[in-house]
């Protein structure tokens, strides 16, 4: 069963079939096992490097998920850090303020309330996917017996890191220039909890707050990515004239944004928007960025005179990628944003705090800020249902060989110079699909080039 509950980058499954508290037992005794083995692989022997920080969303199944999980690491010969109910992007905060071997977040994220699940990280907050430990833990998961069937010798301490947490997110928020008004929708998840903690009382900030209270259930999808689940942040910022929205998903470590006319902005163009606040503060450096962004962000890291790297879609590659070239900060099109100093890892309350020190210092609105990115009409994400993914791939190389191709993720087919158009099509990982993204510096020229792609790339896929 575990077969079905191991994905490319966590652990994620309906509660309690297939992921059940016997699972959350082998996971936490396998992933304690694998923690402790990788101790002092990447950096110096932390001092709490026999412990693992765990924390848990809002959903009714997270408390008894985790303890089994507790139970699990304990008979690793682990000792356990509770956090107890906090946001994904705490862990990464207390692994490297604690120094502890790693840490585990029960949470399914955005997926709907019956979902559940673990995101694991490693020693600095590293992240955990398929390729970099997590297929490992699921063989030696598989191989264990029956929980209680190790003796426990791991302790279990509780620990209120909110007063720390709240200082290193504040950190990232400059004081003075004009009051904001902000509309937040917290999806009834854990920003819930995570922006009255951080963001009360702050100096400049008037927040107005939807859907804060946490009652173990859903009023919409905490996926902010699907645009009828940003319809009220978009209603909330007209009805009360506020300057930006915010909307977070479950476990609150991505939110998307909403600008003063109500429009949601694309991660890309925020990335491009926020990319001299950041690159002012450490010149020469490297911006991070998903590469299904707009050709716009490649022009604007460059104009700011930073270089820019372009990476795979998914938060082990953008986490990886920014650690590798020590860049200060990356965006990805899914509303995770990446700061190395948050020690290369992501944070929704971070992106807040960034953006509303860049709003604040200008009297110019959101949507008049943003404007300039936004010049070039984009695709979004289509996909398509096709059998032989590969071939696809292959015969776009050769449609397009004269233009220039990459091989990152998919093939990224780029003739914007000549003719004013680059597109990526990429494989899904679990499905017989193909995702497009296409970009042109003009509407008509969009339209011709998807009326070209589509016939080649299969049948549009529908939910997707």
């Amino acid at each position: 069963m575990l077969s079905k509950i191991f994905k490319a980058y966590d652990v994620r499954g309906v509660y309690p079939d297939p992921l059940g508290e016997a699972d959350a037992w082998r996971i936490g005794c396998a992933a304690g096992q694998f923690l402790k083995a990788q101790v002092g692989k990447y950096a110096a022997t932390p001092p709490r490097a026999d412990a693992v920080v765990v924390s848990r969303d809002m959903r009714p199944s997270s408390d008894t998920l985790a303890d089994a999980l507790f139970d699990g690491l304990r008979a690793a010969g682990m000792n356990v850090i509770d956090l107890g109910m906090c946001d994904t992007s705490i862990i990464y905060f207390a692994v490297n303020h604690l120094g502890t071997a790693g840490g585990i977040q029960t949470t399914a994220s955005h997926n709907p309330i019956e979902y559940n699940g673990f995101k694991i990280s490693g020693q600095q907050a590293r992240p955990i996917g398929a390729e970099s430990g997590l297929n490992d833990i699921r063989g030696m998961a598989e191989a264990l017996g029956e929980p209680g069937s190790i003796s426990t010798t791991g302790s279990v301490e509780t620990l209120d890191v909110w007063d720390e947490y709240r200082a290193h997110i504040l950190k990232f928020r400059r004081s003075g220039g004009r009051r904001l008004k902000v509309f937040i929708d917290a999806s009834n998840g854990m920003a819930g909890k995570l922006v009255p903690k951080v963001f009360d009382g702050v100096e400049g900030l008037e927040i107005i707050p939807l859907n804060f209270e946490i009652t173990g259930s859903f009023i919409h999808d905490p996926n902010p990515l699907v645009a009828e689940n940003m319809a009220p942040t978009q209603a909330g910022v007209l009805e009360h004239g506020a300057d930006l929205g915010a909307c977070f998903d479950g476990d609150a470590d991505r939110c998307m944004f909403v600008d003063d006319r109500g429009r949601i902005i694309g991660c890309d163009h925020l990335t491009s928007l926020l990319c001299d606040h950041f690159v002012k503060q450490s010149p020469g450096t490297t911006i991070v960025y998903d590469l299904r962004s707009s050709k716009a962000l490649e022009q604007t890291i460059r104009a700011c005179g930073a270089v820019p790297r372009k990476s795979r879609v998914g938060h082990v590659f953008m986490k990886a990628a920014l650690r590798e070239t020590d860049g200060v900060f990356g965006g990805e099109l899914s509303g995770h944003f990446y700061f190395r100093d948050n020690f290369f890892a992501d944070s929704g309350a971070i992106v807040f705090a960034a953006l509303a020190s860049v709003l604040s210092a200008t009297d110019q609105p959101f949507s008049e800020l943003i404007g300039p990115f936004q010049k070039y009409p984009q695709s979004g994400e289509i996909n398509f249902q096709v059998a032989d993914k590969d071939a696809v791939l292959e015969a776009l190389e050769q449609k397009y060989s004269d233009a220039q191709i990459d091989e990152l993720d998919g093939v990224t087919i780029d003739s914007f110079d000549e003719h004013g158009w680059w597109f990526n099509v990429r494989p899904s990982n679990t499905e017989p699909l193909l995702r497009l993204n296409a970009e042109a510096a003009d509407q008509a020229t969009l339209d011709a080039l998807l009326d070209e792609l589509k016939p080649m790339l299969g049948t549009p896929a529908s939910g997707h």
